[in-house]
C-alpha cells in the first residue's frame, strides 16, 4: 500500500531525511518514531504529497506521491500536529465544507458522511459549537473527523492524541484499531506505550535514517537480555561502582537498593547486542565480593527506543 524507496530530503545542505526505505502493507497500523527532529514530519508532508523529495521515490496505493499527487490525494487522509481548522466556523459547517472540497457527490451524502464520523470520533454533542471556543482535546477530535471523511485507504495521523485526556486518549485509539484492515496507517508520535498498544510494526528514524524496524515485541526480543543486567552484590557500594563503570561496553550503573544480605542491587546498562554477562561475573568474583544474584533483564520498548538514539 505505500511503498518509500531511498527517499531523501535536503534543506540548506542539510539531510532531513536521509535515503530511508520501509513498505507498509494493506491494512497495517505502522508506528513512526523518532526523537524531535529526526524527520518523521518531513516524511510524512512529503507522503501526503505537501512538499516533493530531493531523491528516491514514495508510492501510496499504486501511485507515485510527485507523478500522480492528485490520486494520492484522493486516497489518504492527513492529521497534521496542529489540525487545520477554521476556529470561526461551527463544527458541523467545518466538516460539511471539507466533505464538499474532498468531493462527496451530494448534500445527503455529505450529511451521512459527516454524521457517521462524529460519531466515530465522539464529537456529536458539540456538533454546533464554535469549533475555536473547544478544548484542545476536542479540536484534535475534530481534526481526525476531517481525516476520515474521504473515507481513505490511506490515514496519516502525526501526534492524534497529543493535549486529549486520559479517556480520550483511549477513545482514539480504540478508534485507530477499529480502523486497521480497512485503512491503512501510518501513527507518529512521542508516546511508546501508544505503539505498543496499537501498531502492528515499528520503524524508528533517528538524524533522517532508518535505525530499526520490526513489530514492537521483535524490537524487545532482539535487545532483550544481555543490555540490562540485574545484579546483587555483596561489595563496597562506591568500590563495585567504580569497577563496574570501568568495564568497556559498560554505559552506566544505577543502584536499585538493599538485596539480601547487606547486598546491593545493580543495574547495569551496556551497549546495544553486548552481553557482558559473564565479564561482570569475572569482575565481581575477581574482587572478592559475593555475587548473589545475576540476570538478563528484559527492555521495554521506551529502553529500546532510547538505546538505538543515544547509542552513538
Amino acid at each position: 500500500m505505500i511503498e518509500v524507496d531511498h527517499l531523501t530530503k535536503v534543506f540548506n545542505g542539510r539531510k532531513a531525511v536521509d535515503g530511508i526505505s520501509f513498505t507498509v502493507q494493506k491494512g497495517e497500523i505502522l508506528g513512526f518514531l523518532g526523537p524531535n527532529g529526526a524527520g518523521k514530519t518531513t516524511t510524512m508532508r512529503i507522503l501526503t504529497c505537501y512538499m516533493p523529495a530531493s531523491d528516491g521515490t514514495a508510492r501510496v496505493a499504486g501511485y507515485d506521491v510527485f507523478d500522480d499527487s492528485i490520486e494520492v490525494r484522493r486516497r489518504i487522509g492527513y492529521l497534521p500536529e496542529n489540525p487545520p481548522l477554521y476556529p470561526e466556523m461551527t463544527v458541523a459547517s467545518y466538516l460539511h465544507f471539507v466533505a464538499k472540497i474532498k468531493g462527496a457527490p451530494s448534500s445527503a451524502r455529505r450529511k451521512s458522511t459527516v454524521d457517521d464520523v462524529m460519531q466515530k470520533c465522539s464529537i456529536g454533542d458539540v456538533r454546533n459549537r464554535i469549533i475555536g471556543k473547544l478544548s484542545k482535546g476536542y479540536k484534535q477530535r475534530v481534526g481526525l473527523a476531517q481525516a476520515l471523511l474521504n473515507n481513505p485507504e490511506v490515514l496519516i495521523l502525526d501526534e492524534p492524541t497529543i493535549g486529549l485526556d486520559p479517556k480520550q486518549i483511549h477513545d482514539v485509539r480504540s478508534l485507530i484499531k477499529s480502523l486497521a484492515g480497512d485503512h491503512t496507517v501510518i501513527l507518529s508520535t512521542h508516546i511508546l506505550p501508544e505503539v505498543s498498544m496499537t501498531c502492528n510494526r515499528v520503524v524508528i528514524i533517528h538524524n533522517g535514517k532508518v535505525v530499526a524496524m520490526d513489530t514492537p515485541t521483535g524490537l524487545t526480543n532482539q535487545m532483550k537480555g544481555a543490555e540490562k543486567v540485574a545484579l546483587s552484590v555483596n561489595g563496597p557500594r562506591p568500590a563495585v561502582i567504580e569497577k563496574l563503570q570501568a568495564i568497556e561496553g559498560v554505559l552506566g550503573v544505577k543502584v536499585e537498593g538493599e538485596g539480601d544480605g547487606g547486598a546491593s542491587n545493580y543495574i547495569v546498562e551496556c551497549k546495544l547486542q553486548t552481553d557482558l554477562r559473564g565479564i561482570l561475573a569475572r569482575e565481581i568474583v575477581s574482587q572478592g565480593w559475593d555475587l548473589l544474584e545475576l540476570r538478563g533483564v528484559s527492555m521495554s520498548l521506551e529502553d529500546v527506543f532510547i538505546n538505538l538514539v543515544t547509542q552513538e
